[in-house]
Parts: C-alpha cells; structure tokens; sequence
C-alpha cells in the first residue's frame, strides 16, 4: 500500500512545471497542499490532513531535479547555430498508398535546393509537410488528389543545431519547450533528427521565440 509520501511524489512529479517551481520558491507549500489534497485522499481512500501532506512535500529531495537541471543548463551552453526561416506553410494530409509516391517527386524536385524549406513528418494515419510559401503552388497541384486534413500559413521555424552529448542526457527537448510554454508560445511543429531540433510556431511569434533561445544559450 502506498504511503502519503510516496502519493504527494508521485502526484508532484507528474505535474509539469510544480517541481521546479518548488526547488526556486515560487511556490506556497500550505496551498500545494491543500490543492492536492483530495488527490492524495482519492489515492489512498482515506482522509489525510494538509499538515501531513505539507510534512511530505517538505521532504521531497531536491538533489536529482537539481543535477538534470544543472547538467540541462551546462548542455544548453553548448547548442550550436540557430537558424531561422519565414514564410512557411504547414500542411497534414491523411495516409494513403498515393501519398509516398507524390513526396518522393517533390524531393526529386527540389534536389539539393537550400533556399527552400521542406520536411516531412510521416505519422501513422496521417503526414504533415512544412513548406516554404514559394513551393505551395507546386505542393497543392501534386497534392491535389490527396486528403487535406489540415492547414496553416504565416508560419516561421527555428532549427537548433545540438550538441552530440545530447542523446546522454535526459529532459533537454523539455527544458528548450518549457520556457516557450512559460511565455505562452503555441508550438505547431517539432521536427527532431538525432542532432537538430527545429520548432515551427506563428510569424508573429517568432522574435519572441528567438529571443527566448538566445537568453536559454547565455544562461
């Protein structure tokens, strides 16, 4: 049977953001507590007092949340080159045995053109493609035949060159996407390889976006 320590951690780490929040003192102990108590009570089936679970959050230790951090932030020193595009379209389309064979002539077209953007994302039932606005035209008439599921224009991308020590090192791609969703950025694309992030999010959001990663490097 589980303890009330082992329910208050358990409820805490899987919330995002509260551990943290914890280890900086953002966070008022007593109304955690409180907040989290019919949880705790549900968890365990029966009444627990606020002092209790106030007694458990208290002896929470800090020293693993606070090693990921550090090695995150020490890992976050060495990201590479950001690099920055404008102008994108971002477009789903359902699976089918058609669709594969209309990609592979948009990547004979564009060949080894760097003034374009393009990726593919194939997903079980369905395939998303980031486009540069002057492939849409081209995209849309090969694509004419396929289901459109969905659509978004006025989009910009910032792809992040990372460091090789990052495939040993737990928790990275959150701790980039935590101070976006701190600064309340809609994130509508992550595109990942095993050496590069890229991040899609609206036009208007971009300086913003940039900006945060810049501070994120020099921290």
């Amino acid at each position: 049977m589980k303890t009330i320590q082992e329910t208050v951690e358990t409820i805490i780490q899987r919330t995002p953001f509260i551990e943290e929040a914890m280890q900086d003192k953002l966070i008022n102990v007593s109304s955690l507590a409180r907040i989290i108590q019919p949880e705790v009570e549900q968890a365990l089936g029966k009444e627990v007092k606020t002092g209790a679970i106030m007694m458990s959050i208290n002896r929470m230790s800090p020293m693993e949340i606070l090693k990921i951090r550090k090695n995150i932030k020490s890992l976050s020193l060495n990201l590479g080159d950001f690099i920055v595009r404008s102008d994108l379209f971002d477009q789903t389309y359902k699976n089918s045995s058609t669709l594969y064979k209309h990609i592979s002539l948009i990547f004979a077209k564009i060949g080894d053109n760097r003034e374009s953007f393009f990726t593919v994302s194939q997903g079980i039932f369905e395939t998303n493609i980031v486009i540069s606005a002057n492939l849409k035209s081209e995209i849309d008439e090969i694509f004419k035949d396929e289901e459109l599921i969905n659509s978004m224009s006025k989009l910009a991308s910032i792809t992040i060159k990372l460091p090789k020590t990052n495939l040993e090192q737990s928790g990275i791609y959150y701790f980039i996407l935590k101070q976006l969703a701190w600064a309340n950025i809609p994130v509508q694309e992550v595109i990942s390889t095993t050496h590069e992030i890229t991040l899609v999010v609206k036009e208007k959001d971009i300086n913003k976006t940039f900006s945060i990663l810049i501070d994120l490097k020099k921290t």
